[in-house]
């Protein structure tokens, strides 16, 4: 029984050529005449509320009237200046929830301008073109800043301290730079190698350089850093997932979404991926989607994401959840697991609870339900994990990073962002927002010591 269950999570489950075809963009991006087209919906609006919408304050209707006049690489610059990641964003943010939802086309006509495409459009046009640096390092300070994390916040505060003048060693522990940009975003979101293209172009600024396969793993580590470097900024995300706390959760079969995505985008041939055939997620946030409608993608026969609340209270945005039930998904609610049942030390199916709300708090129905499984994903969400961090003197809160409105930590000399703070919203375009947050009061702060000291 055991070799049976093991041949139902397998790798090869399509034809080759289908798996390039169902990880190419699932958002293609506009022509010219359909960017010149779609900018000119655009009405400018004065105190647009889309800017007001977006985390990092891209003055949106500024790069789409300059789109409409031809003038792309403007519009780029305008987009780049508020977000150095705008094209990571355009692909991934949750625009339909920000800047598009509030857009005055949503509520007129039903249907908003395509901001998030504008945005790709604009980027990557600028990106493929011949002159793709748009922007200058400020004279050098003198000064030299530790950015631990290479994710969406660290590469934030990372270019905008080098382009102060600044001079920034960006650390990160895995092999590449990029954070879940790299491995945990969806990869038809980001097709094509994306994300490396897009830190290659930050590099390209100058005075920052890129260590990675180094952790942060002592307090004396810590110390070194902030006595060798005028500042510290911790981008260090979420490195741990939490624990469903059933019995049968460690049966084969039994994965992280965040470890099954990681090893989707980081694999040179997708079909070479193992999936079940029948495939459980259990969340229902971005991450369980990605998941989700990955595993389709792979070749998965069925897949059900569970969820323990009701559609509302989802973190997946109604766009996301479309778009896994046209990829087949099938989403339940109102189900908890309280067990995995296993066969021959394989996953075999789920046991679930029905929930219901009593006086504002979840409550079990007194209703059981049995799905049947090869393989349970589980995206119920990410911690910090790192006891270091409260050894090195680090307020935190519900293990998170406590910083002020500068993103500050309670430690001097360092500042922190991202998802590792007790603000962060698991969202790129927020972390970027962190980043660049800290990286202006660093730099006055910087400015404001004096004549930097003799090393």
């Amino acid at each position: 029984m055991s070799a049976e269950r093991k041949a139902d999570i397998r790798s090869g489950r399509l034809a080759p050529e289908a798996y390039a075809a169902n990880f190419a963009d699932h958002v293609p991006p506009l022509t010219e005449g359909e960017a010149v087209l779609e900018a000119s919906r655009c009405l400018y609006c004065f105190d647009a509320p889309c800017v007001r919408a977006c985390p990092t304050g891209i003055d949106v209707p500024s790069f789409i009237r300059r789109i409409g006049e031809a003038n792309v690489r403007g519009a780029a610059e305008t987009i780049l200046r508020s977000n150095p990641l705008g094209g990571l964003c355009a692909r991934d943010c949750p625009t339909e929830v920000l800047c598009e939802q509030v857009c005055v086309r949503n509520v007129q006509g039903g249907r908003p301008v395509a901001i998030g495409r504008l945005q790709r459009y604009a980027v990557d046009r600028l990106m493929a073109s011949a002159r793709s640096q748009i922007f200058e390092r400020a004279p050098a300070s003198g000064r030299r800043v530790a950015v631990i994390g290479a994710g969406p916040a660290g590469l934030a505060c990372a270019h905008a301290l080098a382009r102060a003048g600044h001079e920034v060693a960006l650390y990160d522990a895995r092999g590449k730079g990029g954070g879940l940009n790299e491995y945990g975003v969806a990869a038809y979101k980001t097709a094509g190698g994306y994300a490396q293209r897009e830190i290659e172009w930050l590099l390209g600024l100058g005075g920052i350089t890129l260590e990675c396969g180094w952790r942060l793993a002592s307090v004396e580590q810590f110390e070194r850093l902030r006595r060798e470097y005028d500042a510290l900024f911790l981008g260090l995300g979420l490195a741990d997932t939490h624990e469903l706390g059933v019995p049968g959760e460690m049966l084969e079969g039994v994965e992280d979404a965040v470890e099954f995505i990681s090893t989707l985008r980081q694999a040179a041939d997708l079909s070479t991926v193992a999936v079940g055939r029948r495939v459980i997620v259990i969340g229902g946030g971005m991450t369980a989607v990605d998941a989700a409608v990955q595993s389709r993608l792979l070749g998965a026969e069925s897949v059900d994401m569970v969820y323990r609340r009701g559609p509302g209270e989802m973190r997946a945005s109604q766009h996301e959840l479309d778009l896994a039930r046209t990829r087949g998904v099938r989403i339940l609610h109102w189900l908890t697991p309280v067990e995995i049942i296993g066969d021959g030390g394989c996953v075999r199916a789920v046991r679930f609870a029905r929930q219901q709300l009593v006086a504002g708090r979840l409550v079990p129905a007194g209703e059981e339900r049995v799905l049947e499984a090869d393989m349970v994903l589980k995206a119920i969400g990410q911690r910090l994990g790192n006891p270091l961090l409260l050894d090195c003197g680090l307020a935190l809160r519900d293990g998170r990073i406590v910083v002020d409105g500068s993103g500050r930590t309670s430690v001097s000399g360092v500042w922190a962002g991202g998802d590792c703070i007790a603000e962060g919203q698991d969202l790129t375009v927020d972390a970027v927002a962190h980043g660049l947050r800290a990286a202006r009061d660093i730099d006055l702060q910087l400015r404001n010591a004096g004549a930097p000291p003799n090393r």
